[in-house]
């Protein structure tokens, strides 16, 4: 194998941001050129490296503190980072085609390819990475990037308050992954995950501390990967442009935490703890989300919220000690959502942005590539057989029902959930007749966005068959299992379907509403309460101490006081002689005084 192949995967977007802003800003047809050809570059790349089954890579030594601290510069190319390099790449070519269609008239065409080159090499950063501290570094670079392309419409005030939101939030958790990875280079003497793995056999007498560092970077992964109680940033999100979102929601940012949890696997299942807690967690963040769906009308946000409970099935596995389950479930759900988010997106363009989804209806016939696509993407996230989602949602309810009965209880509930929100959508926006004026005046969108819902379509419904069942999952043995599970699994999906055709259809207006379900159970305005209470009831505090005691006692007193003394001994700098030498006999008559009197 060429060694310089899977510095190229890496390098090729860094260097097309690069171009990019330092000579073609003003160039958008040539901007978009760049990008696209250095994301087909590393998907190129990617392909061979998984084709010969490469396993080594060049390193160089980045840091070096002789016996104290070594982190190397290095690839790290095992079957899990190939697989996820081809599907990261894959999927952001496919995102970077559409966005030609999607962005063609925007203003910042070539800022937001700059961006999403930035960000596709940062997102390869981490795929590849074989040690903490480089994958923290393109970790935080995530974050950066996803902050610039989440508001890419800065004079929005709304886009831009996302990006904060989104940037703040995932710090919170960030913060606690770099203590856990601190702590795990004071335990093991090294960042390099080759080497922690068979080091944290050593720490196994030491299960508190080993819980500890497995929450705190299980921390990481709830910032990033958007789960509660962290997960208020990802549905904000949806104010940067739809391709984005798709880019944000299918194979890259929330994606990444999940990744992580596979890649140090070593450290989460030290602690059976920590695996519990990982569980539950995803387990409470995929029905929350899936229950705050049931009563969104913006179809981005319904999506949004999707992926939030798709990725608490992930969580859910990775909790379940399931690595396989939980990236069979990843690479299925890459496909279909990125498939619905470019869909919807294909809506909204044609629909001159709107995504209400109350003003829009029968968009089957106006739409009809759209749809179809649509369709395939919403039956393979509610499950339905044979499409690629029936097998890797089942493939997770199967270890849940074989491990922790309370959790599979919970996750087919909310497979139910997600069946009714989805057929919901698809309902409300396809059928029946147009809810505005829009709506009835669309038209299909051009080939270079139907395409890649084509090629997309494609992988969502092929998707959970040989490759990938073969690759990442392994069926349970037990025959009551095999068939039960999947047995439920329909049923929840077609009472979910069910009840939301008998409910919609034909409806022009909500007939359901659930303030608890509408308001998001009300965690935005109990983090703004929290913050007013604490954040910035601190800030008003110190503020008063700043202007009243610091400026106005301190130092405006001092000042104050200094400037007093001065203005009288001016008043003694009158410029006459004959009152100096009046003010030099005074004195003299003083001291005489003092000193005879004394």
């Amino acid at each position: 194998m060429n060694p310089i192949l899977p510095w190229l995967i890496l390098l090729a977007p860094l260097v097309s941001a690069a171009v990019i802003t330092l000579f073609t800003l003003r160039l958008k047809t040539l901007s978009s050129s760049i990008s696209i050809v250095a994301v087909l570059v590393s998907f190129a790349c990617s392909c061979l490296i998984f084709a010969q089954h490469t396993t080594a890579a060049a390193e160089f030594t980045w840091i070096g503190i002789s016996g104290v601290f070594q982190v190397p510069f290095g690839l790290t190319l095992d079957p899990l980072s190939r697989t996820m390099a081809v599907l990261v790449s894959g999927v952001g070519a496919v995102i970077h085609i559409y966005s030609l269609g999607y962005m063609r008239d925007d203003e910042g065409k070539s800022r937001y390819f700059a961006a999403l080159s930035l960000f596709m090499f940062a997102m390869l950063g981490i795929v590849l990475a074989n040690n903490f501290v480089m994958l923290f570094m393109f970790w935080e670079l995530v974050g950066f990037t996803s902050y610039v392309l989440i508001g890419h419409w800065f004079y929005r005030d709304s886009a831009a308050d996302a990006a904060n939101k989104a940037f703040i939030t995932t710090r919170i958790g960030d913060f606690g992954f770099m203590i856990g990875i601190l702590m795990v280079w004071i335990a093991t003497g090294s960042v390099v995950f080759a080497e922690i793995a068979p080091r944290m056999s050593t720490l196994a007498s030491h299960s508190t501390f080993v819980t500890v560092v497995a929450l705190l970077v299980f921390c990481g992964a709830v910032g990033k990967s958007a789960q509660f109680p962290l997960h208020v940033w990802l549905p904000d999100a949806m104010e940067g442009p739809t391709p984005i979102s798709a880019l944000i929601h299918a194979a890259t940012m929330v994606a990444a935490g999940v990744y992580m949890l596979v890649r140090v696997a070593f450290v989460i299942q030290s602690s059976q703890t920590a695996l519990l807690v990982v569980a539950w967690i995803g387990t409470i963040t995929a029905v929350m989300a899936a229950l705050i769906a049931t009563q969104q009308n913006d179809i981005k946000r319904i999506l949004a919220y999707s992926t939030l409970s798709q990725l608490g099935y992930m969580v859910m596995a990775v909790g379940l000690a399931s690595n396989d389950a939980a990236m069979f479930h990843l690479f299925t759900h890459a496909f279909f959502k990125a498939l619905l988010f470019l869909a919807a997106g294909s809506v909204i363009v044609m629909l001159h942005h709107e995504q209400d989804i109350w003003k829009m209806g029968g968009l089957s016939r106006r739409l009809p590539i759209t749809f179809v696509t649509f369709a395939v993407g919403a039956l393979a996230l509610i499950g339905c057989p044979p499409f690629s989602g029936f097998f890797s949602k089942d493939a997770i309810l199967a270890l849940a029902y074989e491990r922790d009965t309370p959790i599979f209880a919970v996750a087919l509930f909310t497979a139910f959930l997600t069946a009714f929100y989805v057929i919901r959508m698809l309902v409300i926006v396809f059928f029946g007749t147009p809810h505005s004026d829009i709506a009835r005046e669309s038209r299909e969108s051009p080939p270079v966005m139907t395409v890649p819902l084509i090629v997309l379509a494609l992988l969502a419904a092929l998707g959970g068959f040989a490759f990938f069942a073969r690759n990442f999952l392994t069926l349970p043995v037990e025959k009551e299992v095999a068939i039960l599970v999947p047995t439920l699994a329909i049923v929840a999906l077609i009472a979910g379907s069910g009840l939301a055709i008998a409910l919609y259809c034909n409806r022009a207006v909500e007939p359901v509403d659930i303030k608890l379900l509408r308001h998001k159970f009300y965690f935005d305005e109990f983090y703004n309460r929290l913050i007013y209470w604490t954040q910035e009831l601190v800030a008003r505090v110190s503020g008063f101490f700043d202007r009243w005691i610091i400026d106005a006692g301190a130092v405006g007193g001092s000042s104050r006081g200094t400037w007093g003394v001065g203005a009288l001994l001016r008043l003694v700098q009158v410029g006459n002689l004959q009152a100096y030498v009046f003010l030099f006999g005074l004195g003299i008559v003083a001291l005489i005084y003092f000193a005879i009197f004394r």
